[in-house]
């Protein structure tokens, strides 16, 4: 088992290998001067089982071009078995025909991806679970639950907590979370009228006197988690914070976060840092490579990776 890092996350990837206790593959992922990717693997990975670590965060289409030029990289080099570990899969918010002539472009996205070599991808918390089968090839979609759920019952021991939903199509992961904690849920009747923008109509169930924990896979423009802190302070809530798997965090959101009634916003490291987040006193970073190394280590053991959060 050998991990090739490309540019997009490379401390996760170096946290990664460290959990495995092995090096990153040598390899140089570099940019010609017309800002063309050029990848050379720079030791020997014939017949290994290659593991490519790669969000396609921002720059979105730059990370990406660098995950499908590694793949092509690794498969001519003989590679047995190429797992293209992405923990944040960019363009997966568009997973659907949103309109008349519009694409679904986690759908050409996966095309792309399974055409330029993988053979099986690993991702975390995505945006819709369907999207697993634009796959043709496996594809085991991790949680980040374990690790917001062991900081939550740390932070908020033996204090009156609710789970809250911003959005009804967050259901099931908002649930799944307060039925580990033991936790009522509540959830956000929201109305969005156009892309970054949303308006929240009505709060389902009893959030008075308790502390809300809002509970996402992403957070972009930060507009919804912070016009839902606002309602549920509104109706009694003693605080809200956000746990939130991928930080998008584009635009003005810090300084709209930091503005916000959210006490604390909690992001994984999928998505790299950046200075605005590192220095915001309102935003937390919790580390997912544990989870994606010991996912890695399974794959590569032909070992159950869902029971890992059974």
């Amino acid at each position: 088992m050998k991990i090739l890092a490309c540019n997009s996350n490379i401390n996760l990837a170096e946290s990664i290998s460290k959990t495995l206790n092995t090096q990153l593959v040598k390899a140089e992922v570099k940019r010609f001067s017309d800002m063309e990717v050029f990848v050379e693997v720079q030791e020997n990975v014939r017949g290994e089982d290659m593991f490519i670590i790669q969000s396609t965060s921002y720059p979105a289409n730059d990370n990406l071009m660098e995950l499908l030029v590694s793949l092509d990289a690794l498969r001519r080099a003989s590679a047995r078995r190429i797992t293209a570990v992405i923990p944040y899969y960019g363009y997966a918010r568009q997973d659907r025909k949103s309109g008349p002539r519009t694409p679904i472009s986690a759908k050409l996205v996966a095309n792309l991806i399974t055409k330029a070599g993988a053979d099986r991808i690993l991702t975390m918390d995505l945006h819709a679970g369907q999207i697993q089968g634009f796959f043709d090839i496996p594809t085991d979609n991790l949680f980040a639950a374990p690790v917001f759920i062991k900081n939550i019952e740390e932070r908020y021991k033996d204090k009156p907590v609710v789970i809250v939903s911003p959005d009804v199509g967050g259901v099931v992961r908002a649930r799944a979370v307060a039925r580990r904690i033991n936790a009522n849920l509540a959830i956000i009747d929201k109305r969005r009228e156009k892309a970054g923008s949303s308006e929240v109509m009505n709060i389902i169930g009893d959030v008075s006197n308790h502390h809300c924990i809002l509970v996402d896979d992403i957070i972009d423009s930060g507009g919804t988690l912070c016009n839902a802190a606002k309602a549920l302070m509104d109706v009694g809530a003693i605080s809200v914070d956000a746990y939130v798997t991928h930080g998008v965090l584009s635009g003005s959101a810090v300084s709209k976060i930091s503005n916000s009634p959210l006490s604390t916003l909690v992001t994984t490291d999928s998505i790299t840092a950046t200075e605005a987040v590192r220095m915001s006193d309102s935003i937390k970073q919790i580390s997912i490579a544990p989870i994606i190394g010991e996912a890695i280590r399974r794959v590569h053991m032909e070992q159950s990776v869902s029971s890992l959060f059974e």
